[in-house]
């Protein structure tokens, strides 16, 4: 393949991903549909494609259903063993953020709401949404009618509109936030952390990946309960860990985020979602093949001082 049609793939390579990324929710599934699409690229017919961005658009997403719908997939999804792959605020991946729509395209909220969308939804919702494609250059995409993408979009804003609401929040604004909920919880008062929490504030964690599927809790007070035991310290944690990480504050997918460091690599993300200036939603990652793109932005970046230098 010739240079200039690498580099034309090249200069796409982000805005595909990001697409990927928010049809797929995991950043390893995006990058193989990514890798995949360059492999049809590098043996299409190019000098017969008119519009080399469409046709990558085209690609990427269908290769994006195809996963979507796999027996594979379907039978993960179907046990509710799937949480989405945390990404770093800033990470390319993440895409366009423009917009509100663009913004809370990924968040790991609209990430799970959009796991009851069926795949033509989702991807109507977030070529729309997110990428501001028309109707009828989604018709062309999943080669559907121009009503059909209408008819699917109004289903699919139906369906995430009552649980879409929250906070968007600053960097400033998240450490204090992070910081209240880890100061809370580390204390060892289960009133402070309940007081944080919004009364129908729910509680998602993966167990670390040992759980068959997520762990779900409904109410602040068994929240706080579960928050209390995770972040207290204890030689047998650190002897796990093999030492004692830090906690620092940031935002995960636009969201206030905890993020648990030991030796450059991050054990673990507590992601906060806010409501009306309280805490509606709970989520933790600690899954280590959730969190390989996440610890390779980290050690990218500057960061600010730790909330706890060794916990």
């Amino acid at each position: 393949m010739d240079a200039v049609a690498v580099e034309l793939f090249e200069a796409n390579r982000g805005r595909l991903a990001s697409l990927a990324y928010r049809l797929l929710g995991s950043a390893a599934d995006a990058e193989d549909a990514v890798q995949d699409a360059f492999l049809r690229w590098q043996s299409a017919d190019r000098g017969r494609i008119e519009v080399p961005e469409a046709w990558l658009t085209t690609v990427v997403t269908n290769l994006s259903l195809d996963r979507l719908r796999s027996a594979r997939t379907r039978r993960e999804r179907a046990v509710g063993a799937w949480l989405p792959e945390p990404l770093l605020d800033g990470d390319p991946m993440l895409g366009p953020a423009d917009t509100v729509e663009q913004r809370e395209s990924v968040t790991l909220a609209m990430l799970m709401l959009m796991e009851r969308l069926s795949p033509v939804e989702r991807a109507v919702y977030v070529l729309r949404e997110a990428f501001s494609y028309s109707h009828a250059e989604i018709a062309g995409i999943l080669d559907i009618t121009e009503s059909a993408s209408q008819q699917h979009a109004h289903r699919a804003r139906r369906r995430v509109a009552a649980e879409r609401k929250r906070d968007e929040v600053d960097r400033v604004t998240a450490r204090r936030i992070v910081e209240a909920f880890v100061d809370a919880a580390s204390s060892g008062r289960t009133e402070r952390l309940v007081a944080l929490l919004a009364d129908d504030a729910i509680a998602i964690t993966d167990g670390a990946g040992l759980a068959r599927k997520p762990l779900w809790y409904s109410t602040p007070e068994r929240i706080a309960v579960v928050a209390r035991a995770g972040f207290t310290s204890t030689p047998a944690k650190r002897r796990l860990i093999g030492g004692s990480p830090s906690i620092h504050a940031d935002l995960v997918n636009g969201s206030p985020a905890v993020i648990a460091v030991f030796e450059e690599r991050v054990l673990g993300t507590v992601v906060l979602d806010v409501r009306d200036g309280r805490i509606a939603a709970v989520r933790g990652i600690a899954a280590p093949h959730r969190l390989g793109r996440l610890t390779e932005e980290w050690r990218r970046r500057e960061h600010d001082a730790p909330l706890i230098e060794a916990w």
